[in-house]
């Protein structure tokens, strides 16, 4: 029996996540598919535009066998906690061989090579590294200069394209974890991870979730969706379309402006990735009247990128603490598995999860205490407010009252 992993937002699910996690099991010959995905928030430092159970549905009813929750501590960190805290879950889990992502590279020997390059920081690297960052480069574009200084063959294009630096951040964690998990890439077709318009190939064309998300936002309507996402997908949205979905930034607006107000310089830089330069603009700042994008894009300078704002708000809405984050680290990284759902079919593989007794198995939240650690326990604690947290903007943008995490059971295809 073989299995393979895979690390994933679906904000929303689409054609292009279908052939990835088809060619997943393909290219691996893998008999199960076992997804990790982000919960309400991602990545980006955003809300997920649908809420993580229907896009569980989504995932199960287009083929995964088993999807668990990335705790939102991990689920909004930088590319390269991100990575850590999902591939650790994979990797105690114990019965996952094959880790398949998605790449604009789709060269797993130069994805290795830069990866690498970067755990080992020879000391030319770490020189230049420091000398772009105090020149006032951010970190993404200082990284990329240093590297490709001390490695020429690595290219441009390898450290520019988000999903090859989340492939090279995967793979070094699995370095760093001493895993077993063997990385396995697949070249990312047609549309750009920011393309912003939607593909004109039509039937089953794949468009990036970026444009999926900004034609929502402008349209108001979903026709124009059914031609760039799967069918189960598109009935699954139409379902839940104004009435929990779609869900934006600028939702919460209101609440990290009150939030804001809360806080002090020194507050502020309690929340992670939020240092003591940052809290003094965001502090410094007038925000009455600003939306949470314009609020971020007010934030951003030079030094910072508009991603990194984003999450150090997201951060501090969701009461993500930095000391916490840490301490998480310093334990190993992801805590526990939260299960959202599974195929009938795979049933046993959560068994022998259970058996191998690597990692706790979270099915039911009100029973979660007995098998937690402390610090696993207030890892799930963030998880369970940013889920009220989201419910309750959905009730106020809609009127819908949505079962919470007590109350919520794991959704079984």
């Amino acid at each position: 029996m073989k299995t393979v992993g895979l690390i994933t937002e679906y904000n929303p699910f689409h054609n292009g996540h279908l052939y990835h996690l088809t060619q997943a099991r393909r290219i691996t010959d893998a008999d199960y598919v076992i997804v990790v995905m982000s919960g309400n928030f991602v990545q980006r430092g955003a809300p997920a535009l649908m809420d993580k159970y229907s896009r569980t549905r989504m995932a199960l009813a287009c083929g995964a066998d088993i999807v668990l929750e990335l705790p939102v501590s991990y689920s909004t960190a930088s590319a390269e906690y991100f990575a850590l805290g999902a591939v650790s879950l994979l990797e105690r889990l114990g019965i996952v061989d094959y880790l398949c992502f998605g790449s604009e590279s789709g060269n797993p020997s130069s994805l290795e090579s830069a990866a690498r390059d970067l755990m080992e920081e020879p000391p030319e690297y770490r020189e230049l590294l420091s000398h772009l960052l105090k020149n006032g480069k951010t970190f993404p574009a200082a990284r990329m200069e240093a590297l490709k200084t001390i490695s020429p063959l690595t290219g441009d294009s390898i450290l520019s394209s988000p999903n090859n630096i989340l492939g090279i951040e995967y793979i070094k964690a699995i370095q760093r974890l001493n895993s077993s998990i063997r990385p396995v890439t697949i070249k990312r077709l047609h549309a750009d991870y920011h393309s912003a318009g939607l593909s004109s190939l039509g039937e089953n064309a794949i468009s990036s979730a970026t444009a999926i998300r900004k034609t929502l936002l402008k349209e108001k309507f979903l026709t124009n969706l059914k031609n760039h996402v799967p069918e189960a997908v598109f009935e699954i949205m139409r379902e839940a379309y104004g009435k929990t979905f779609p869900i934006y930034e600028e939702d919460y607006s209101l609440l990290l402006n009150y939030k804001i107000m809360l806080e002090s310089k020194t507050s502020l830089a309690q929340y992670t990735d939020i240092t003591t330069d940052l809290a003094n603009r965001i502090y410094g700042l007038n925000t009455q009247g600003l939306n949470f994008p314009e609020l971020a894009r007010t934030i951003k300078t030079r030094q910072w990128t508009l991603t990194r704002i984003n999450r150090c708000l997201t951060h501090l809405l969701l009461n993500l603490y930095s000391e916490n984050f840490k301490t998480y680290n310093m334990a190993g990284y992801a805590q526990y598995a939260r299960l959202l759902g599974f195929r009938k079919s795979a049933s046993h593989l959560i068994r022998d999860i259970v058996n191998k007794d690597n990692i706790p198995v979270i099915t039911k939240v009100s029973d979660a205490k007995k098998v937690l650690s402390g610090i696993g326990f207030t890892m799930l604690q963030e998880d369970i407010f940013a889920a009220r947290l989201y419910n309750q903007v959905v009730y106020e943008k809609y009127g819908i009252s949505v079962k919470d995490e007590y109350t919520h059971g794991v959704i079984i295809f």
